[in-house]
């Protein structure tokens, strides 16, 4: 058994796969999955399981160089960064929500939480460990 917090084969088969500047998106229920994405859908129910987890479980094993997230998600935090963003490893970058849906059809996957908070989405861009 693994001994990172990731245990979802296909999520963590995925992040393997990854290469530099390679994008993984995790986006929040409502998030539309461009045709031929790879989409791993892991909601549930409404906020099972919760964007703040699976963005931890991800954080775990992924190398991040660069985030990116929707700059409606700023202006829903009061235009401040969401809470969430304090875990990310880097500071993220902001740009429209029509702009992150267009660079998730250049994802390797697109990972569906039970999130229902809107904009509750980030492009993670693969950093290398060397």
């Amino acid at each position: 058994m693994k001994r990172t917090a990731l245990l979802h084969a296909e999520l963590s088969s995925v992040i393997a796969s990854m290469g530099h500047g390679d994008m993984i998106v995790i986006g929040d229920a409502g998030l539309p999955i461009p045709a031929g994405v790879h989409r791993i859908d892991l909601a549930v129910s409404p906020g099972v399981p919760g964007f703040d987890a699976v963005l931890a479980a991800v954080l775990s094993e992924l190398q991040v160089e660069r985030a990116l997230l929707a700059s409606e998600a700023c202006s829903r935090a009061g235009g401040g960064l969401p809470a969430w963003c304090a875990a990310l490893p880097v500071r993220p970058d902001s740009v429209p929500h029509e702009e992150l849906k267009r660079l998730s059809a250049q994802a390797r996957a697109v990972v569906r939480t039970g999130e229902c908070t809107p904009y509750t989405n980030v492009v993670l861009c693969a950093g290398v460990t060397f």
